[in-house]
C-alpha cells in the first residue's frame, strides 16, 4: 500500500516547476489615446523585450535607456564590409594571376601583362584610399555624437 501512495503522488505531478518568486500581484492602468501612443513609443525606444518588465522598471525608477539605430550608418557599414570582402577577393585573384603569368607565358609577355596589372593595382589602391577617407569623414560627422 505504501508503494501505491508513492506512485500516485508522482503520477499526478507534471508541467513546469514552480518559480521561486512568482509575480502574483497585478495592476491595471488606463491610458488615453495620446498617452498610449506616448507609452508605446517609449517602450519601443527602450529595446526591452517584455512590456511588463518595461513597466516595472519605470515604476521602480530603473535607468531608462534609449537605443537608437541609425539605419543609414548601418547600411553604410554593411556595404563597406561587403566592399572589403571584394577587396580581399581581388588580392587573392591578384596572387593567382601573377603565378599563372610566370608559369604560362614567356618572360617578355609576362612582364608586359604585369605592367598592365600594376596600373590597375595602382588605381585600386587609390580607390581604397578614397574609401578610407570617406569612412573617416563619415565617422567624424555622424558617429561621434
Amino acid at each position: 500500500m505504501n508503494e501505491n501512495v508513492k506512485n500516485s503522488s508522482k503520477k499526478g505531478k507534471g508541467g513546469r516547476p514552480p518559480k521561486n518568486n512568482a509575480a502574483a500581484y497585478r495592476y491595471s492602468v488606463n491610458f488615453t489615446a495620446t498617452e498610449h501612443a506616448r507609452f508605446l513609443s517609449m517602450f519601443e525606444q527602450s529595446g526591452v523585450q517584455s512590456m511588463a518588465r518595461f513597466i516595472a522598471a519605470r515604476v521602480f525608477g530603473d535607468e531608462f535607456r534609449v537605443v537608437k539605430i541609425d539605419r543609414s550608418a548601418m547600411e553604410y557599414v554593411t556595404k563597406l564590409t561587403s566592399l572589403y570582402a571584394q577587396f580581399r577577393a581581388v588580392g587573392v585573384n591578384y596572387n593567382q594571376v601573377v603565378k599563372e603569368l610566370h608559369s604560362n607565358f614567356s618572360e617578355k609577355k609576362a612582364l608586359a601583362l604585369l605592367y598592365k596589372l600594376e596600373k590597375a593595382t595602382v588605381e585600386l589602391a587609390e580607390t581604397g584610399k578614397k574609401i578610407l577617407e570617406l569612412s573617416e569623414e563619415f565617422k567624424e560627422k555622424w558617429l561621434q555624437k
